[in-house]
């Protein structure tokens, strides 16, 4: 998936806040843009059952 909104990819350690924008260079600093969307859900992820047996247990996931 890929969004047409990016994020100014040194938004960290040049300003005080994310700064967003459709081009490919940021519009204060005029660095690179960045893809601001999620990594997409992979159900083949190899790891996936580690991660959700380490995670706390939900309200609906609590054993009786």
């Amino acid at each position: 998936m890929h969004s047409d909104i990016r994020v100014c990819a040194n938004w960290e350690t040049t300003h005080d806040r994310p700064v967003y924008t459709l081009g490919d260079r940021c519009p204060v600093c005029d660095g690179p843009a960045a893809n601001s969307a999620p990594a997409p859900f992979d159900p083949t992820d190899r790891y996936g059952e580690y991660r959700r047996r380490a995670r706390p247990a939900g309200p609906d996931e609590q054993d009786e």
